[in-house]
């Protein structure tokens, strides 16, 4: 069995796409209610590193505590970002996805397409109506 993990947030429809890609394919994975269980900063540290991102990159700037706290302040260093999302966990983006191909931050959705080790199993259309796979598991381009 495939060891994938998705730090998720079910209210997220990419989020919700993204375990439906990875259960598309056969696998269940374990999945982190991030939002209830936020990473320890060691961990957060590593996925940011496995993604090969900026701490900047994986922040969310569409919710309220983005600009409460001023984080689109360019003086701000990763420490003080990675405090912000350790504090508000609602600032962390998502989902992502840890499989043995890889981590990644999955927006677009499809993004963890490129992650996951087995072939889509049959067709799978997004929650927005857009078909991404057909019914013989191949992508639609």
């Amino acid at each position: 069995m495939t060891d994938i993990t998705i730090y998720h947030n079910p209210a997220c429809g990419t989020s919700r796409n993204t375990l439906a890609f990875i259960r598309n394919s056969g696998i269940e994975p374990t999945i982190i209610l991030y939002l209830e269980t936020p990473p320890s900063r060691e961990k957060l540290k590593a996925l940011i590193s496995a993604m090969g991102i900026s701490v900047r990159s994986l922040l969310r700037k569409n919710v309220e505590p983005f600009e409460q706290l001023g984080l689109a302040e360019e003086r701000l260093n990763d420490e003080q970002l990675l405090e912000a999302m350790l504090n508000y966990p609602i600032l962390i983006n998502r989902p992502i996805v840890v499989s043995p191909l890889g981590t990644r931050l999955c927006r677009p959705s499809e993004t963890v397409l490129d992650i996951l080790p087995d072939a889509q199993q049959g067709a799978f259309i997004k929650e927005d109506g857009e078909k991404v796979i057909d019914q013989h598991g191949n992508r639609i381009v």
